[in-house]
């Protein structure tokens, strides 16, 4: 099988790197692609946003699986274009992927579909704004309408602050603060039958303690150990099942991977919001732990025949990633630093552990960082305490002069806090 991915990120490395490994697999190219993913798959240079451009791509390559990794091509109809020419494509079309490209889109399929999530009001005016803000009181929780590349959402007991995110959207849903913990639970699915993975936990915010600002993530962890065993199925039954269902009911069909981020409240599981795609850095350690091969998994997703496949198989292991990022992010980041230690990672931790390139280039024989999150250093371990630190450990050989990371990344729940 020859398989074409579109991405450039950790998350697009994490699949790279597990769809290399699958047997099944003869061919495997990226594009744009990084520095760490070349050394797993061919790179070409394309415009991910340019259905046509990636539609001739893949037609010249052969691709028998065409996996698109980003939100922003997804909802720019990029897997529209390939599966019109026939191609097998891993990615919903442009009408499904405003499940993560519109909040108020899902908020209404999540009504429609009786989805239990936080109440919300979708806001265009300042005046509305206001009122909303006023019916829910703090803590304030304001999300920009569409992509925001996993910033566009601030949670803050300062109404100024929540007014001015607000002001600076052209359209925002302002919903209740859902209390309790976060999980992130993907899963895939053909439009028909959803295929629930394990589930994850990420960290959003800049500093440990879950302090500073929101970010795109700084590290999860999977398994989760305090989680009760029926959330999985708990979760398949009352959010997954029923949104795919009610996709299909509009005439929209879901085919690829729908993320949902959950918080489990106080009253029960509600979902947080859906995403269109694998999220980042959640991928990295749920993949970490997939026995079975992702190609056949994709393409069965890709060619509407999940309800063959065989059940997926788990490690025990466990898996911990931690993100090292550029000076100043999740502002403007710094950029063209060299990276070092990263062969010292791949002679001393391989292979439990290993780092997956985010925001990288290659500058003649150095590879420097070129974005925010620049690497995500992924390990497993018997439980979370050795993927811990053998995740940290391979951190301290990286260096990048101004980087930062979290120090707790999974830290209570390896502690069984």
């Amino acid at each position: 099988m020859k398989v074409l991915v579109i991405g450039s990120g950790a998350r697009e490395h994490a699949l790279c790197r597990s769809l290399s490994l699958a047997p099944d697999v003869t061919a495997l190219h990226c594009a744009p692609g990084n520095a760490g993913i070349a050394e797993v798959a061919e790179l070409h240079q394309v415009d991910a946003l340019d259905g046509a451009a990636v539609t001739a791509l893949a037609t010249r390559l052969g691709a028998d699986l065409v996996v698109v990794g980003p939100e922003a091509p997804l909802v720019a109809g990029v897997a529209d274009a390939v599966r019109e020419a026939g191609v097998p494509v891993f990615g919903p079309s442009k009408e499904a992927a405003q499940l993560e490209g519109s909040k108020a889109f899902a908020k209404d399929v999540m009504a429609a579909a009786g989805v239990p999530t936080a109440r919300s009001y979708v806001c265009t005016t300042e005046d509305e704004v206001a009122e909303a803000l006023d019916a829910f009181g703090a803590p304030y929780v304001v999300k920009d309408d569409g992509l925001a590349a996993g910033k566009g959402v601030v949670v803050t007991q300062d109404i100024e602050a929540a007014r001015a995110h607000a002001a600076g959207c052209e359209r925002v849903v302002i919903e209740e603060f859902l209390d309790g913990p976060e999980v992130s639970l993907f899963a895939i699915t053909d439009g028909r039958t959803v295929v629930p993975l394990q589930p994850a936990q990420d960290f959003k915010r800049a500093l440990d303690g879950d302090e500073g600002p929101n970010t795109g993530g700084m590290g999860a962890y999977s398994p989760l150990p305090w989680a009760d065993p029926k959330l999985v199925d708990e979760v398949l039954e009352t959010v997954l099942q029923p949104t795919v269902d009610e996709m299909r009911r509009r005439g929209t069909p879901f085919s690829g991977l729908l993320y949902a981020g959950l918080a489990i409240t106080s009253r029960g599981v509600r979902v947080i919001e859906f995403n269109a795609r694998f999220g980042d850095p959640e991928t990295q350690v749920v993949l970490a732990r997939l026995k079975t091969p992702l190609a056949g998994v994709l393409l069965a997703a890709a060619t509407g025949t999940l309800d063959d496949l065989e059940p997926l198989r788990w490690s025990d292991d466990a898996a911990v990633t931690v993100v090292v990022a550029s000076h100043n992010y999740p502002g403007t980041p710094r950029t063209g630093d060299p990276i070092t230690g990263l062969d010292a990672v791949a002679a001393e931790d391989a292979p439990h552990a290993y780092v997956l390139h985010a925001g990288t280039r290659r500058d003649g024989d150095a590879i420097v960082s070129a974005g925010g999150r620049v690497l995500s250093v992924t390990a497993t371990g018997t439980d979370l305490m050795q993927a811990r630190e053998r995740a940290y450990e391979a951190v301290a050989r990286i260096g990048l002069e101004g980087s930062q990371h979290r120090t707790d990344i999974a830290a209570k729940a390896a502690a069984g806090v």
